[in-house]
């Protein structure tokens, strides 16, 4: 399995949000990883089996997901920084959507 794991929620509709493109960065922002979630809404496989301490960024293109669920977003894209501070851990960072809202926390 990947360190770094992600899934989304759209809290507006109580569904998973799939087909929702991701991208992982580092701190220079060189691309690390790249994904889609399913039908479920999850991305299990994003990156590789272990990264080395520091900083990443997950990128969420959620204006694509809502234009094709017909509703406006005030928000184009969710950015999460986070840090990676054991390279031996698992890492599943969690996305809550809505419209005009997000939330996210730290998974497990």
């Amino acid at each position: 399995m990947s360190q770094i794991t992600t899934h989304i929620l759209d809290a507006a509709t109580g569904q998973p949000a799939s087909d929702v493109a991701v991208e992982l960065t580092d701190a220079d922002g060189t691309v690390v990883a790249t994904g889609v979630t399913g039908d479920n809404g999850r991305i299990t496989d994003l990156g590789p089996d272990s990264l080395a301490v520091g900083a990443y960024r997950l990128v969420f293109a959620t204006a694509e997901y809502f234009a094709r669920t017909e509703r406006p977003t005030f928000y184009p894209r969710v950015t999460i920084d986070f840090s990676v501070t054991d390279s031996q851990q698992h890492y599943h960072v969690p996305l809550l959507i809505s419209p005009f809202a997000y939330s996210t926390y730290r998974g497990n």
